[in-house]
């Protein structure tokens, strides 16, 4: 007997996803996005997303189901994110998946889209050991996750206290005068320049802070010393040293990030790291992961960039992690959480 076919649908920001499990198996991953749409405003406008959303979602379905060669009818389950994210987004997700549901007469699983960003390294790299942490940074999250169970075990170490990565980058993109998102500029960028012109403070690495918030992140002051100093350049008539900002601004971030990831790693017993959401795609934190990582003895996990940004895959595959385990599945007044939190897996 076959494993469930379960069909994932994201839609928490601008990128409609749409993707077929089949146990631990992705069949196919079809994602429309509507960045495009946003660029010109300099960020995500709900409603914009909100009718993306809705003029893509059937096509999506279709091309997904097209490519992996097998019928609506054959589908087992159907998993969507319930949150966090914007809630016209979400609702559009929501309504499409409840609608499936019970067309076909199976089973719903609202599930959580940060969560999902590190749910899907199963489709890549295999199962999950007893124990992993998982760092999921994207705009609007940087969340340091103690992981026993994918499901039943999660536990949230730390946080962003304000500006997440990604959206700390978009910040300081708009601030050197680069095009929406910001995140992959600054990162071609910082290629070209020197990651020690420029020493920009680490927030909450102080020991003061250690006792508090030794996993919590913060961005803002980093955000804020950027915009100082390029203000300090630009009213003294000297020309900013844009690629050495950059290379700066993005070796701050990185830094923080592992430093604080692999100290948690460290403190409890856990030798494989996983790091998901947008923001891994950042090669500085690629390489300083991957580095710091060697030197501890950890084994890091990072999915291919395709599965970093919002996909349906993640959702998918947390949805089928819960089919597996037995989870009873959500009810079909289901409702979104735009702050869902990361002690909720499902809803």
């Amino acid at each position: 007997m076959s494993a469930p076919l379960v069909l994932g649908i994201e839609t928490s920001c601008d990128e409609t996803g749409v993707a077929l499990v089949r146990g631990e198996e992705l069949l196919i991953d079809a994602v429309a996005s509507s960045m495009e749409e946003h660029a010109r405003y300099g960020g995500i406008i709900p409603e914009v997303a909100s009718r993306a959303h809705l003029e893509a979602m059937v096509p999506t379905i279709r091309r997904a189901l097209e490519g992996a060669d097998v019928d609506l009818g054959e589908v087992d389950a159907i998993a969507v994110t319930a949150g966090p994210g914007l809630v016209g987004p979400l609702t559009i997700g929501a309504a499409a998946a409840k609608a499936l549901a019970i067309g076909l007469d199976v089973p719903l699983y609202g599930v959580n889209h940060v969560i999902g960003h590190a749910a899907v390294d199963e489709l890549v790299h295999g199962p999950f050991p007893d124990r992993v942490m998982a760092l999921v940074v994207s705009g609007g999250h940087s969340s340091l996750l103690l992981v026993d169970d994918i499901v039943t075990g999660v536990t949230e170490l730390g946080s962003t206290l304000d500006d997440a990565a990604g959206e700390a980058f978009d910040k300081v993109g708009r601030l050197l005068g680069l095009p929406y998102p910001g995140g992959p500029h600054i990162d071609r960028l910082a290629r070209e320049g020197d990651p020690r012109a420029i020493r920009f403070p680490r927030g909450l690495t102080a020991a003061k802070d250690q006792a508090k918030h030794a996993y919590d992140f913060s961005f803002s002051g980093l955000k804020t010393a950027v915009a100082r100093w390029v203000e300090t350049r630009e009213d003294a008539g000297t020309p900013v040293p844009v690629a050495d900002v950059a290379a700066s601004f993005a070796a701050a971030v990185a830094d923080v990030l592992t430093a604080k990831t692999i100290a948690a790693c460290r403190r409890h017993g856990v030798d494989t790291l996983v790091i998901g959401g947008g923001f891994s795609a950042n090669s500085q934190l690629r390489d300083l992961a991957a580095v710091r990582c060697a030197e501890a003895g950890i084994e890091l996990r990072i999915p291919p960039i395709r599965f970093c940004t919002d996909n349906g895959a993640m959702i998918a595959a947390l949805g089928a992690a819960a089919v597996r385990r037995g989870i009873p599945p959500s009810a079909l007044n289901l409702p979104v959480d735009s702050s869902m939190p990361l002690t909720q897996v499902y809803a």
